[in-house]
């Protein structure tokens, strides 16, 4: 399996880094993307991708960049900071980066443009991007457009591609997103939340444009709802899936690992 989006560099696995991802290598999981948020989190991010190297390990990788809920008024002075990193050496995308006007639209206007400069350098680098997007699928949507012209609804490996990580949303949007041609749809534990609507929408959508993830710390699955998540735990996530397709979990994890590799085109056995 590939957790597509986990946050374990964060304090919250201080005091078991170690023993979390390899509980996450117990379980299957072979390579975890690791989704920068701020300036303040790249020095964590890079200490937990060398720290997995040492360790016999799922694979950790390491993504660059500026998460909406970072931006501010003196916004540019971090995105030159993450626009150093990338220059300095290679990652697996950009991300996690977006727009989230679900808590403030105060820096509206700011994410929007740190998101869309974010996606430019996606070209650029020719990197998939790991998109963020919270009450916010409509200005999201009109952003790639505009910067996608050309490449958009093109043949997989293209330029413009990524993961609408933590997909929550109604049919309606999910085949919005699928019609850009080179996305994938990234399920965590949100699946298995008792009123979530997402198993009514995925019935809709084809197992190959989902790829599985946790977000971890956050949204953690049952049976753990409360407590911290981990990387682990994307076996629940797998299950559910299995439950709603009428499959198998190892069916489950070949297709969405496959899926993850097309848009982590530096992810490898």
């Amino acid at each position: 399996m590939i957790d597509t989006h986990s946050h374990i560099y964060a304090e919250e696995f201080d005091t078991d880094f170690d023993a979390a991802i390899l509980r996450a290598k117990d379980v299957g999981v072979r390579h975890i993307v690791l989704p920068n948020v701020d300036v303040a989190s790249i020095e964590r991010l890079h200490r937990a991708e060398r720290k997995g190297v040492a360790r016999n390990a799922p694979t950790l990788h390491a993504a660059m960049g500026l998460h909406p809920t970072s931006v501010d008024a003196d916004y540019q002075t971090s995105l030159s900071i993450i626009k150093q990193h990338l220059d300095t050496r290679p990652y697996v995308a950009i991300g996690e980066i977006g727009i989230d006007l679900y808590w403030d639209k105060t820096f509206q206007n700011e994410q929007v443009a740190a998101f869309e400069t974010q996606v430019e350098w996606a070209l650029e680098y020719d990197y998939p991007i790991i998109i963020h997007s919270r009450t916010a699928h409509n200005e999201i949507i009109r952003s790639l457009k505009k910067i996608g012209r050309g490449v958009l609804n093109t043949p997989s490996h293209t330029p413009l591609r990524g993961i609408f990580h933590s997909f929550s949303g109604s049919i309606e949007q999910a085949r919005e997103i699928l019609r850009l041609g080179n996305f994938k749809l990234g399920i965590n534990g949100v699946l298995t939340f008792k009123n979530a609507n997402l198993p009514q929408t995925l019935q809709q959508i084809s197992l190959n444009d989902l790829v599985l993830e946790t977000d971890a710390p956050y949204l953690t699955p049952v049976p753990f709802r409360g407590q911290r998540n981990e990387t682990a735990y994307v076996q629940y996530v797998a299950q559910k899936l299995a439950e709603i397709y009428q499959t198998s979990i190892e069916e489950v994890d070949k297709i969405t690992t496959e899926n993850a590799k097309s848009i982590f085109t530096g992810i490898c056995e």
